[in-house]
């Protein structure tokens, strides 16, 4: 088993240093600069069109709204890869894997705004909201089904099923941790108790549609995630004397003035952007299926929301786990995991931080095990709509967090890295194609703000766009201008009674999908 994991490891680390992490930092300069910087000039612009309201769906209820859509992506986003993933990055990577986590979320948020307006511009109506991602917008951007169903296969296997075990894993190892501390003895029978309780709140929640799992994101991520920077800001107020030291280590090993581990500045470079990557999700393809699924006026505007999902993720939650563990005086080049953060926030607040985190930490992952799975379900739904099948695969999630609970995964997460690159090339490669069509939509929506305007979209504004089936007819009048008091955004531009009828008479989604054009 060694001998295999070791052989995966060296192999990742081929394909990520030499492959993927050049093409994600060429395509993101070039969003970057063809955008015009749009992950960072249109900054404040994130934090009102976050406040949208949504639409009502055909089945009467509210659609899925900017910010519902937002939380299931950082249901998704925030949780072990904040928690473990920024720990074992600064064990194997030393301080300096921080820099270029920050460095990264930085240059990729153009390709998380490109990804996610492709997805809004393709997304194809339900009859309870909207559903879409990479899959779709390669199927009908760039009339590629071969390719969506790639990628479909792909998210599905390492999200729902691959993912899932490792925040599994990670519950098992806190809750464990937490029981040691407390004089217990954790074991086999304790893991087994954890994932058959895990899968069981799985359960009720994945059983009940996007609607229930948004609910609950909306209302645990916020939450945990205010409650864990708050620690966080504490252990630093306590250590206030030791930051300029721990902000000179993340420099100075970043690029390799003081080095902490024996792989240098490659190391720090490959560990900090793979573990970016792993947390915020950024040009993966997988934040794009929740962003899907917001009711919005325009495009542009859930390509802004889930930016800001990215600075979330990595510039905040990331960091804090970073300065928690650097204040901890961390072993470098030691076992990472869980433990080296319990350790840290222990050794600045006494035990009761292990049984924090511990809660902390369970409560994100479960809300990542709920994310990861709509990841899985939107893109089964894409390849195949049998209700009986997904039946099956929802058993199939919930016997990997079973198994995650109670199996060692060092080889799991070694696999996990190798379909997360597959991904991510797969999207990365679509998108590169694709970009025109999201900078044309974010300069229809500059040129609004321009004009003091909320900014609408019909595809009456650009007809020659084919196989869109929710912004509207290809002619036809032009959306009405609104005033920037942001009103109620509609929820779907074209739908006029008799398309509404036909969607309130759809049992099912085998007789969904985008209008030839």
């Amino acid at each position: 088993m060694n001998v295999l994991n070791d052989a995966i490891v060296a192999v990742n680390d081929v394909f990520w240093s030499y492959f993927l992490i050049p093409l994600l930092i060429i395509l993101a300069v070039y969003f970057t600069l063809r955008s015009g910087i749009v992950q960072l000039r249109l900054l404040p612009e994130m934090f009102r069109v976050i406040r949208s309201a949504p639409g009502i769906a055909p089945d009467g209820q509210r659609e899925i709204s900017s910010f519902q859509a937002f939380a299931v992506s950082a249901a998704s986003r925030v949780g072990t890869g904040n928690i473990v993933g920024v720990a074992t990055a600064i064990v194997l990577g030393g301080p300096g894997a921080v820099f270029w986590m920050w460095a990264m979320a930085a240059l990729v948020g153009s390709a998380a705004f490109v990804e996610s307006t492709l997805a809004q511009l393709y997304k194809v109506r339900t009859s309870t909201g909207f559903r879409g991602g990479p899959a779709y917008y390669m199927k009908y951007g760039l009339e590629s089904r071969w390719m969506g169903v790639l990628f479909a296969v792909v998210i599905t296997v390492t999200f729902s099923l691959v993912f899932n075990t490792v925040q599994a894993n990670s519950i098992t190892s806190a809750v464990s941790a937490s029981v040691g501390a407390l004089g217990g003895s954790p074991g086999l029978l304790l893991s087994t108790v954890i994932g058959l309780a895990l899968a069981g709140l799985t359960a009720l929640v994945i059983f009940g549609g996007i609607r229930r799992i948004a609910h609950v994101a909306q209302g645990l991520v916020p939450l945990m995630a205010i409650l864990y920077i708050l620690i966080g800001l504490y252990v630093v107020v306590v250590n206030i004397g030791e930051l300029p030291r721990v902000v000179g280590d993340i420099f100075a090993s970043a690029f390799g003035v003081r080095e902490f581990v024996a792989g240098g500045v490659g190391t720090a470079i490959v560990q900090g952007m793979r573990r970016g990557m792993f947390s915020n999700e950024a040009g993966l393809g997988s934040a794009p299926n929740a962003g899907a699924t917001a009711s919005v006026s325009h495009p542009a505007k859930q390509g802004l929301v889930q930016t800001l999902g990215v600075y979330f993720d990595t510039w905040l939650v990331c960091s804090v786990t970073a300065f928690i563990v650097l204040l901890g005086d961390p072993d470098f080049g030691g076992e990472p995991g869980v433990q080296v953060t319990q350790n840290a926030l222990e050794a600045n607040l006494g035990e009761w931080a292990i049984h924090a985190l511990t809660v902390i930490l369970f409560l994100l992952a479960f809300t990542s095990v709920l994310g990861n799975y709509y990841y899985g379900e939107t893109n089964l739904l894409f390849l195949d709509s049998t209700p009986r099948h997904m039946t099956y695969f929802r058993y199939a999630v919930l016997a990997a967090v079973f198994l995650g609970s109670v199996a060692p995964l060092t080889l799991v997460w070694s696999l996990a890295d190798v379909f997360m690159g597959v991904m991510a090339t797969v999207n990365l490669l679509a998108l590169a194609p694709l970009s025109a069509t999201a900078f044309r939509l974010l300069a229809d929506y500059s040129r609004q703000l321009r004009n003091g305007l909320d900014p609408q979209f019909t595809l009456s504004k650009m007809p020659q766009l084919r196989n869109v089936e929710c912004w509207g007819p290809t002619s036809g009048a032009l959306p009405e201008d609104v005033q920037r008091s942001e009103g109620e955004a509609p929820s779907d531009p074209g739908l006029d009674a008799a398309d509404r009828e036909r969607a309130d008479g759809d049992d099912g989604p085998e007789e969904e999908g985008p209008r030839e054009r």
